[in-house]
């Protein structure tokens, strides 16, 4: 039998579709994830919270893809601890994709929560509580734009985050559609740097890309104090989360034991926080919710 392939015979029907590279479909992934989600659920216009950073950007970048410049709507919401440059990557974004954006600090509505729980707190460290608060302030705000101009609010955290239970419930995680869930975060970083090269411009400016990623919760804060940096984080959830590795394959894999304990245990005690989260588009082999049933409480270890 004669070894003919397709591509040998000149008669061969031309493809169905070109075939793209691995960060083009990823991305149109999601804008079609996010477009049909908004229309097909009454939403014409959107809502972001925009920090300056990664995440909130690249989420802005395919939200104008999916429903156009003007109807998405960007919110900066500074505190105490924002830098300048936050502020001013995010208008910069802003200007660079054509949608409105405001300025509503925090300051106010988070001096009055201090106020109000200062006897409460008497005589404790401030920590974590006072991080939370700022978190749910913003998500407030948003909220109310939500309600008040019938904006969906889109958030912005990623399957990094969501894994390890690094995120606020009732703040950061309040919204609509998550439009990043099921993207870790040296994903994020790839697919900005595609944007900026599919646009051949800065769209997403270079500042937010080389700068260290914070949450800005407290004075200097950087995720990897809190964190294994993603480059390691990523690689151990891909095996956990997506590959159904245990942590013995990790460790057997060459990866840090103290490391792979630790992650794999805030996986897995972060459920409760995920069932709570906003659904998203799925864009990898395995994504949080039906793909990965496990209990919310349990007593195995």
């Amino acid at each position: 039998m004669s070894d003919i392939t397709t591509e040998s015979r000149p008669d061969a029907p031309e493809p169905i579709a070109p075939t793209i590279d691995g960060d083009t479909e990823l991305y149109e992934a999601l804008v079609l994830g996010t477009r049909d989600y908004c229309r097909k659920n009454g939403f014409t216009d959107v809502v972001i919270g925009l920090s300056g950073g990664i995440d909130s950007t690249l989420v802005a970048c395919v939200a104008v893809d999916a429903l156009g410049s003007e109807h998405v709507h960007g919110v900066a919401m500074p505190s105490r601890y924002s830098s300048d440059h936050s502020l001013s990557d995010a208008h910069l974004l802003a200007a660079n994709l054509g949608i409105d954006i405001r300025t509503i600090s925090i300051e106010p509505a988070f001096s009055a929560f201090e106020s109000m729980l200062a006897e409460s707190f008497t005589g404790r460290e401030r920590g974590l509580t006072q991080e939370n608060l700022q978190s749910r302030c913003r998500g407030q705000i948003l909220m109310a734009l939500s309600n008040e101009f019938g904006w969906m609010v889109l958030t912005t955290g990623n399957k990094s985050e969501l894994a390890v239970g690094y995120f606020t419930i009732y703040g950061d995680s309040v919204g609509g559609y998550a439009v990043i869930k099921d993207l870790l975060k040296t994903r994020v970083y790839d697919l900005c740097r595609y944007v900026n090269k599919r646009d051949g411009r800065e769209t997403v400016p270079v500042s937010v890309i080389d700068k260290p990623p914070s949450a800005e919760l407290r004075p200097d804060q950087r995720d990897d104090q809190s964190l294994p940096p993603y480059d390691v984080l990523d690689r151990i959830l891909e095996g956990y989360v997506e590959r159904d590795m245990t942590t013995d394959d990790l460790i057997e894999a060459g990866y840090d034991p103290d490391i792979v304990r630790r992650v794999t245990r805030l996986v897995d005690i972060a459920e409760y926080k995920r069932r709570q989260a906003p659904l998203g588009v799925r864009v990898t082999r395995k994504a949080f919710g039906r793909d990965r049933r496990v209990p919310i409480t349990n007593a195995y270890r």
